[in-house]
């Protein structure tokens, strides 16, 4: 498993809702970590589990 940093603009039903956010997890695959930070991201905001929530930045692997 890796350590994923996401560090970029949040989008919600393509509208900028956050200009620059932060994210850090592990996961196997950088889908799966872009998935987990969604599920974050949502958690934070107190959005619905349906709410369309992109990630359109880059996601990196630290070492």
């Amino acid at each position: 498993m890796g350590r994923y940093i996401y560090n970029g603009p949040v989008l919600c039903f393509d509208k900028v809702v956050a200009s620059k956010w932060k994210a850090e997890t592990t996961a196997v695959s950088e889908a799966k970590a872009r998935s987990n930070m969604i599920f974050q991201y949502k958690k934070i905001a107190g959005l619905a589990p349906y709410t369309k929530v992109t990630l359109p930045g880059k996601i990196t692997l630290s070492n």
